[in-house]
């Protein structure tokens, strides 16, 4: 018998405003089993509208703002934490400006930090973890 399986796509951005800082959200209650809070802007992408498409979607639904360039992407992750559910997530990085208007549902908490600040933050997103041990320079 074949196990029933669903793949799924995601597409994450870290963003940069022009101090060089990067937004991170911290998740509220909506996601109670979310060990790790701190985590870039993104979520899954709605099927017949582009990767990008549906970035600057999730960027302007989870912060208000429109992203200045088009985004570089940075890599792509297998997600295989839950048994029957693989998720490809994509990250890029992105520039922004303006201070973030967060969907309070989603996120209860915004703050920018220093590339050496992300390094070491705790209760930072673990997949996010292994994005920031692979980038040189952002």
């Amino acid at each position: 018998m074949v196990e029933e399986f669903q793949l799924q796509v995601g597409v994450k951005v870290l963003l940069k405003n022009p101090q060089g800082k990067f937004l991170l959200l911290r998740s509220s209650v909506k996601y109670p089993e979310v060990k790790e809070p701190w985590d870039i802007v993104g979520g899954r992408i709605q099927p017949g509208m582009s990767l990008l498409e549906n970035l600057a979607r999730e960027v302007l639904e989870e912060t208000g703002l429109v992203m200045m360039a088009e985004p570089k992407l940075l890599t792509a992750q297998d997600i295989l934490r839950i048994p029957g559910k693989h998720v490809v997530r994509l990250t890029y990085v992105g520039e922004i400006e303006g201070e973030p208007k967060i969907d309070k549902e989603e996120s209860d908490q915004y703050q920018w930090f220093s590339m050496d600040e992300l390094q070491e933050l705790e209760g930072l997103d673990s997949y996010f973890k292994e994005v920031l041990k692979n980038i040189e320079t952002v």
